[in-house]
């Protein structure tokens, strides 16, 4: 990976952020996406045209997914090196006005992030890593949570993945709290403010790409929903479900995720 990958990142992310907070303030126009999958804005579009010319003009030989990019799969899973970009991660909050929205920015080589920023502009919060070389937060170093039990836990998931249908091994008492953004989610594991995040859904890549790598630079693990690696730059664009925690209490997730009910 060119050692100036994290660099054209960073740089961008930050003018993804004048883009997206000039329309922040100010009436934009809103609508629903096809098959239900969400919001977009006029936001959106703009800073994803802005982040294609800009990362795909300094590394033309990279290729590019986005989450408001029509797909080329036949040119980005030839390349060896693939930008993996949502250019506003928690559009929804955006749109009612919250300011825990990020533009989440990776690059992916051989199926693995090597480089990775989120960034809050409306909480000036920027999260970065390379991979080997550790995370930071606001350009300070980032340790995940220590806590080794499951019990006590603080864990960022939605209301319905602590249901008890999901949990055959049973799951005891932790304490909720909920991010809209799966990027900020990620790297709030890695600054080491919750001990867990966990989605069961499947879960487009390039919400997770760049949080995966802050957090387990920072010291925590990631998995897919059955413990397996995630991998970047697929096919199907998709991982099966994020479980995102210190090692202590990833482990004992997925243990109590995939137990067989006994009868």
């Amino acid at each position: 990976m060119p050692g100036s990958d994290l660099r054209l990142l960073l740089d961008a992310a930050v003018a993804a952020g004048e883009i997206a907070c000039r329309h922040f303030h100010t009436d934009h126009a809103v609508w629903e996406k096809d098959a239900g999958q969400g919001p977009v804005t006029e936001a959106d579009l703009e800073v994803d045209r802005m982040l294609r010319a800009r990362l795909t003009g300094a590394r033309p030989d990279y290729g590019w997914m986005s989450e408001e990019s029509e797909d080329e799969p036949g040119s980005r899973l030839a390349r060896p090196r693939t930008f993996v970009v949502d250019p506003i991660d928690g559009t929804r909050a955006f749109t009612e006005g919250h300011r825990t929205w990020a533009h989440s920015l990776a690059v992916v080589d051989a199926g693995q992030v090597t480089a990775a920023v989120v960034y809050l502009p409306m909480l000036q919060r920027l999260f970065t890593a390379e991979r080997g070389g550790g995370a930071r937060l606001n350009d300070r170093p980032l340790h995940a949570s220590q806590r080794e039990r499951l019990m006590g836990a603080d864990i960022l998931a939605a209301h319905p993945t602590l249901e008890a249908a999901h949990w055959p091994g049973g799951l005891p008492p932790v304490t909720r709290h909920f991010r809209s953004s799966l990027a900020y989610r990620l790297s709030l594991v890695g600054q080491g403010r919750f001990d867990a995040m966990l989605t069961l859904r499947d879960s487009w890549e390039w919400d997770i790409a760049a949080g995966s790598l802050i957090a387990e630079e920072a010291g925590a693990r990631v998995s897919d929903r059955t413990g397996r690696p995630l991998v970047f730059n697929s096919l199907r664009r998709q991982a099966s479900g994020v479980v995102c925690a210190s090692p202590g209490v990833h482990g004992e997730m997925i243990e109590r995720l995939n137990a067989r009910a006994t009868i």
